[in-house]
């Protein structure tokens, strides 16, 4: 017997097997259920998304013998006669292949006449927007006024081109490109039912592959199954696509956050072993970004993300602002890839790129600020300079590190973090909280809720063990999300920068010499120019 594509064999026969179309199967069960089918239906939507399916479904309902729950029965006459395409009744078309205005009255002469053996004469159109004006002027009469005995089932991936008078007498129904999730789902039945072996990874790159379209994740189905010669595997899966695993993906992004290039190189040497796509590579990043910046705004939006945990994860190791600069860098990145001396050398430019131009608020907002030192100061021998460990021992002996539960101390709590060396994701979440309290067995801190996403069990672990060995005692760490009454320490940084910021700009401004350069040469400041001559120091450190 010929083999049947899987995406032939799998087609749905009744309303009840249609994958993600619930909106559009609930309005025509109900049409049938109180007898109000409209005479003209046309289904809009992407390829693959079960257009003529539904189509046919519903011809073979209103004509169907014996319904099941306004399912066709598939058993009778009829049902059986449409299921093997020689329901005379049933007249369906091609439109791109006949486009003419001449073959449009030829398929509208017999709509006059009573149907075969149905209770209805369908005419089913696919891509009707490829109709020329004329066919449909000549298709418009029969929409406006046509016999009681006739149904229209129009078709199409592009409803723009259709005229708006042909419009105004149908019924549209928008169908939903599918989910990863749903076409994950429907592969695993399908391959359950075919006692296929598979690999849950591979399916779920196949699933994102299929971009939407059911029909097409089905095509990619087949041919994994072919080139795995009856298993669906991961490495078969990545090969045949041309393409990488996610795992990559998810070790640059984790690298990536927290900036270590060398990681980073080897895991794209690891890649290019295996001749990836780069630009699929950076796709793949891309995508990633785009849903932990979703995640980070609205977190129900990775409900139905089958690797929803991974961008959970992800979320907690970069702020929005993070996300955002590295999407674009990826976004012109991809762009500029095929102008790079080779694409492993390009792609290796746009990581390096991210770290080199990542905020400066993780790299410098954490240093405290250095005391100017006074000329007596200068002139000391270093021997005399204390030592960091003789600073933090000072520190902890000194009455700033006394408990007070009654007012939020900011400069405590930086000092603290100064001394304690942390950095990374845990510097982040220490800059973005305040002390509350603190005695020899609890400290307590109040986290800004809009940046309690750096609170992971990883990094209060790690802020936990610095304070721990800060204070040489087993205190327990208290993290509560609650706005304080207090700046945090990244607020008050923030704002200091714009105060040297703005104290910058001012003193241009002010300068004698620019302003003769304005007045004698027409010049101009550019915007963004002016920046602080401190924060260039601490740039080079």
């Amino acid at each position: 017997m010929t083999y049947q594509v899987l995406a032939r064999k799998w087609r749905p026969h009744n309303f009840s097997e249609i994958v993600g179309q619930e909106h559009v199967v609930k309005s025509l069960i109900n049409a049938l259920q109180h007898d109000r089918l409209h005479h003209a239906y046309l289904f809009t939507g992407t390829r693959g998304v079960g257009k003529t399916t539904i189509a046919r479904i519903l011809a073979k309902a209103i004509n169907c013998e014996n319904l099941q729950g306004y399912n066709p029965c598939g058993e009778c006459n009829v049902c059986v006669q449409l299921d093997q395409g020689r329901f005379l009744d049933l007249i369906e078309v091609d439109a791109a292949s006949r486009t003419k205005v001449e073959d449009t009255r030829d398929l509208l002469e017999n709509a006059q006449y009573a149907p075969n053996s149905g209770r209805y004469k369908v005419y089913l159109i696919d891509e009707v927007h490829m109709l020329s004006g004329h066919s449909f002027n000549a298709l418009l009469k029969t929409l406006e006024e046509p016999p009681p005995h006739v149904k229209f089932l129009l078709a199409t991936t592009d409803p723009h081109k259709i005229p708006v008078t042909v419009l105004s007498r149908c019924l549209q129904f928008n169908l939903k490109r599918m989910l990863p999730e749903q076409v994950f789902k429907q592969m695993e039945f399908i391959l359950q039912q075919e006692s296929i072996e598979s690999e849950s990874a591979a399916l779920r790159l196949l699933a994102r592959a299929a971009d939407g379209s059911m029909r097409d994740g089905l095509s990619l189905l087949d041919q994994a199954i072919v080139y795995g010669n009856g298993r669906v595997g991961l490495d078969d899966v990545c090969l045949m696509l041309g393409t990488i695993a996610q795992h990559p993906v998810n070790d640059l992004l984790t690298a990536l956050a927290g900036g270590n290039a060398q990681k980073i190189l080897k895991i794209i040497g690891e890649m290019a072993d295996l001749t990836p796509d780069f630009i699929d590579v950076l796709q793949q990043i891309l995508q990633a970004l785009h849903r932990i910046a979703l995640y980070q705004v609205v977190p129900s939006s990775i409900e139905h993300e089958f690797d929803g945990e991974m961008i959970v994860e992800l979320a907690k190791l970069f702020s929005p602002e993070d996300i955002q600069l590295y999407y674009q860098i990826a976004l012109i990145g991809r762009r500029d890839l095929d102008l790079a001396p080779d694409p492993k050398s390009g792609f290796e430019m746009v990581m390096l790129r991210m770290l080199a131009f990542k905020p400066s608020t993780l790299r410098t907002s954490n240093a405290a600020p250095k005391p100017e030192k006074s000329e007596a100061a200068k002139n000391t021998p270093n021997k005399s300079v204390a030592s960091p460990k003789a600073d933090e021992q000072a520190f902890k002996t000194s009455a700033a590190f006394e408990p007070d539960t009654t007012k939020p101390n900011t400069d405590q709590w930086s000092e603290m973090i100064a001394a304690m060396r942390i950095g990374g994701m845990t510097r982040e979440l220490a800059n973005n909280c305040v002390l509350q309290s603190i005695d020899d067995k609890v400290c307590t801190l109040l986290l800004d809720p809009g940046h309690k996403q750096l609170s992971s069990a990883r990094t209060v672990e790690k802020l936990q063990k610095s304070l721990q060995d800060f204070c040489g005692k087993t205190i327990k760490l208290n993290i509560v999300t609650e706005k304080a009454e207090v700046d945090t320490p990244a607020v008050q940084l923030q704002k200091d920068r714009e105060d040297l910021q703005r104290s910058a700009v001012e003193s241009i401004e002010n300068d004698e010499t620019v302003n003769a350069l304005k007045e004698r040469f027409d010049a101009r400041i550019l915007p963004g120019t002016i920046e602080p001559v401190a924060q260039q120091n601490r740039r080079k450190t």
